[in-house]
């Protein structure tokens, strides 16, 4: 099915321009929610087949999370978009007299945390993905498993894309305590996200292969 110019082209297009919104968070969210809808389809391809009837309690299970882990992403994509706007507002705030600059600096504060925890959530979630793909990879239909491939990569690259997102966020932030605090945690996240994403690629890739 052709992909139509008022779907999601045009929400390509808006990222493709200038505008602040949608960016790179966003774009990872949706990364994740295609790796959540490829692994679907990985498990809707092993239901009802007799080679898989053992199986087909998990793939159904597998095709619910994924469901909903498919729409948490795409909600990200609007909640990114969400917390981006007071934040470039804060930027602007005047910083003339200490008053200013105190209110200045607490709002600030405030929403580089805000706009540090959606892109988190989106990490976690990728990996809550990469769960369920993993297990897809090793019980789903063998003439799917390189899209179950591809669904890792994908996670993997929505977990890249919002690590990058913290720490630019978290660079700016006073409290050194809170940023290390979120940058560790981010660091944890990208580490297993990009070990499990990797193993299951190496996997599918020696499949394919033989």
């Amino acid at each position: 099915m052709a992909i139509e110019q008022n779907q999601i082209g045009e929400w390509i297009d808006r990222l493709a321009s200038k505008a602040p919104v949608p960016g790179g968070g966003g774009a990872s969210a949706v990364s994740g929610a295609l790796a959540a809808a490829l692994g679907q389809m990985v498990a809707n391809l092993t239901v009802g087949k007799k080679r898989y009837a053992d199986v087909e309690e998990d793939m159904v299970a597998d095709i619910a999370e994924l469901s909903r882990l498919q729409a948490e992403m795409l909600a990200f994509v609007e909640r990114d978009a969400e917390v981006f706007a007071p934040l470039a507002q804060a930027y602007g705030m005047p910083k003339e007299t200490p008053e200013q600059i105190e209110v200045r600096e607490r709002v600030m504060e405030e929403r580089l945390l805000d706009a540090s925890l959606v892109p988190l959530a989106i990490m976690e979630k990728a990996i809550e993905i990469l769960e369920i793909v993993d297990e897809l990879e090793i019980k789903g239909s063998r003439m799917a498993v390189s899209d179950a491939g591809v669904a890792a990569q994908l996670a993997r690259a929505a977990v890249g894309g919002a690590v990058m997102n913290v720490y630019i966020n978290t660079k700016s932030m006073k409290n050194r305590e809170k940023a290390e605090e979120l940058n560790e945690k981010a660091a944890r996240l990208t580490r297993k996200g990009f070990d499990q994403a990797d193993a299951i690629y190496e996997r599918v890739q020696k499949k394919c292969r033989k």
